[in-house]
């Protein structure tokens, strides 16, 4: 019995060992601000202690009618996953794009809750905040799911809508999430642990399976998703958002949509799959589809200047 115990402490000396020598700390958020939220950024304070990291480009006049376009980025990534289209629309339209709660700079939510209904939440309080009127919406992946739902719960508001290889299709029980990081995120027990061990080779390796264009995957790329990520607080807000049931789309919520909207998608996304396009033009009245070929989940990054054109003509008058 003495000699089981003894083997017992050195087992669990050894795991302990392990967990510390893998464990992957926080990130400082005074330095993380310093190297991603330089200027233009803004942090703009919602009140009950949220403060957004934002960033406002392009044209705007004294009378507030320059056109407005809102970009809302996936999970885990943050508002520089639109750095291609602010360069090339910010010209033209008034480009607005934030950190998500829980995500980026912005960080968790101190009211508590990450839901999608939570997102959509702030999206409004931040257009009250911002003294916007009908604006252009996009998202990616859970970011256009959550423009989905905003242009559903106020439709007054969209006069525009750019859905990006979204989520919020009924997906079949058992199905792939496609990438690593995100299978593991939604796997009870193993995701405990990456609240804090979160290697960068992990995340490297996620993105990867992401994108069938491998360009996008940079080592600056890769050291902002893995350092934001490690952000105070994201870890857990992810946890708890790939913990919590899926919500798909109904039929009533999608006929609510009636704002233009432009579908674009990825034809070798392993995420979402391209058929999902078939989903949303179905439900959505006034919709039409792009879709890329040898492109992933990240049109938008992937075929940045393509998907950008096809914006621009989208919202033009002639478009």
């Amino acid at each position: 019995m003495k000699r089981l115990g003894k083997w017992l402490a050195v087992i669990l000396l050894v795991l302990v060992g392990a967990f510390l020598l893998l464990r992957t700390p926080d990130t400082d958020p005074a330095a993380m601000r310093a190297k991603y939220g330089a200027p233009p950024s803004q942090f703009v304070d919602l009140g009950g202690g949220l403060t957004v990291h934002l960033r406002d480009e392009g044209p705007k006049n004294d009378r507030g009618d320059a056109p407005v376009l809102v970009l809302l980025h996936g999970s885990n990534a943050d508002l520089h996953t639109w750095d291609a289209w602010a360069r090339a629309l910010s010209g033209q339209f008034r480009v607005i794009r934030y950190d998500q709660i829980g995500h980026g700079l912005t960080g968790p939510n101190p009211a508590g809750g990450h839901s999608q209904d939570a997102m959509v939440a702030v999206l409004e309080r931040l257009r009250i905040k911002l003294g916007l009127d009908r604006f252009a919406l996009a998202g990616n992946s859970m970011g256009g799911g959550l423009a989905a739902r905003y242009a559903s719960a106020y439709p007054q508001q969209v006069s525009a809508l750019i859905l990006v290889d979204a989520a919020g299709a009924p997906r079949k029980a058992g199905g792939g999430r496609g990438n690593i990081g995100f299978t593991l995120a939604a796997t009870p027990g193993i995701n405990a642990l990456a609240r804090s061990i979160t290697p960068r080779s992990l995340v490297e390796r996620s993105l990867s399976q992401s994108v069938s264009n491998q360009a996008v995957v940079t080592p600056a790329a890769v050291d902002r998703y893995w350092e934001l990520l490690r952000y105070p607080g994201n870890r857990a807000a992810t946890l708890e958002r790939f913990t919590s049931q899926r919500r798909a789309f109904t039929p009533a919520e999608l006929a609510r949509i009636t704002a233009p909207t432009l579908i674009i998608w990825g034809e070798e996304d392993r995420l979402i799959p391209v058929s999902d396009t078939r989903f949303f033009a179905d439900g959505i009245k006034n919709a039409r589809v792009k879709v890329y070929t040898g492109i992933g989940h990240l049109p938008h990054e992937e075929a940045a200047a393509e998907t950008a054109n096809e914006v621009r003509a989208f919202l033009s008058p002639q478009g």
